[in-house]
């Protein structure tokens, strides 16, 4: 799900099943929030893990840039469970499987690590 502005306001945006109808949304020309669902884990557990991303696209304002650190706080009020936050810029980070490893590191057991 996103969160966009509309003027001043932060309203709900869009929802979706797949991550590369998020990542359409993120142009240079606009800010906005994703709470975005992965499915991470390993071999013996998978475990369902939140993000919440804020994209702030290159041709947004410093002004705007600024305020969007802020009215990160209100939308956290309304999201309160995830794993990790991120907040991006540059369309490189926002590479699914960079999100997807980072998901896993603050995920506990990583069993893939194990030897048989």
């Amino acid at each position: 799900v996103t969160f966009k502005y509309n003027g001043s306001t932060i309203v709900p945006g869009d929802q979706g099943v797949d991550y590369e109808t998020f990542k359409r949304k993120c142009t240079d020309d606009v800010r906005l929030f994703g709470f975005v669902r992965f499915t991470t884990g390993d071999a013996m557990s998978k475990r369902v893990k939140f993000a919440l991303i804020t994209w702030i696209g290159e041709d947004v304002s410093g002004l705007q840039r600024a305020k969007t650190g802020t009215d990160k706080t209100l939308v956290k009020e309304v999201v309160q469970n995830f794993a990790k936050e991120f907040v991006i810029s540059d369309h490189k980070e926002l590479d699914e499987d960079y999100i997807r490893n980072e998901l896993k590191k603050a995920g506990g057991a990583n069993y893939d690590a194990q030897t048989e």
